[in-house]
């Protein structure tokens, strides 16, 4: 999909751009990275295992996160992970999350 198509579904509400502020991603995103973030990618779907997704925080609710899916457990729960070990607050932190706090499926990062 090309640039006018992301930007009329922004416009429609179906796409959210995300400005990475941490190095928990990195080398994959880096902070100051803008994403698009498809937020009806799991409607009808799961996330699959290698995804990078948009998550809100299991305790902090008002903070979202971008993070790979590792694991999607029998039970709804997705294990997430930072690709940057070292400088991630992830499932190894706050454990699995469910599946309804992934809020999006990151689709394209922008220059």
């Amino acid at each position: 999909m090309g640039g006018l198509g992301h930007l009329l579904l922004w416009l429609a509400g179906r796409r959210r751009c995300y400005r990475i502020a941490g190095r928990s991603m990195y080398p994959t995103l880096s902070p100051g990275d803008k994403v698009w973030v498809d937020l009806r990618a799991y409607t009808g779907s799961r996330p699959q295992e290698g995804e990078i997704v948009l998550v809100r925080h299991p305790y902090r609710t008002n903070l979202r996160m971008v993070k790979r899916v590792m694991r999607v457990l029998s039970d709804g729960r997705c294990l997430l992970s930072g690709d940057n070990a070292e400088e991630s607050t992830d499932s190894r932190t706050f454990g699995a999350v469910p599946e309804a706090y992934v809020l999006g499926r990151v689709i394209l990062r922008l220059p």
